[in-house]
């Protein structure tokens, strides 16, 4: 009976490979620069996707100071920490991270009407 324990592969997954292939190949992480629309004309700016490295709270001090505008970091259970701003600042978001080293202008996706 020894034998026949032996022989008998033990959890074995045949796309285990496959896998942990497709999780790495190809993977780019964005930075989404979104736009919502409040009441009226109204509408904010959401900035998520940034590296858990960053410190979101000294990322909105500048980007407050620098585009005279309102914000907040917002914790969302299923994107993590989201940057809201008032008003539609996505260019202005966008060429910021750049031009601080940030993130690089290809990982950057900007949403919106």
């Amino acid at each position: 009976m020894s034998e026949l324990d032996t022989q008998i592969p033990s959890a074995f997954d045949p796309f285990a490979d496959a896998n942990a292939e497709d999780s790495s190949a190809g993977t780019k992480e964005y930075v989404h620069v979104r736009i919502q629309q409040r009441n009226g004309r109204k509408s904010l700016t959401t900035v998520q996707g940034l590296k858990k490295e960053f410190s979101y709270n000294k990322i909105l001090k500048d980007l407050k100071k620098e585009f005279c505008c309102n914000g907040t970091v917002v914790q969302d259970p299923e994107l993590g920490q989201v940057i809201q701003l008032q008003g539609d600042q996505r260019k202005n978001v966008s060429t910021f991270l750049v031009t601080a080293g940030i993130v690089k202008k290809e990982s950057i996706k900007i949403h919106g009407f």
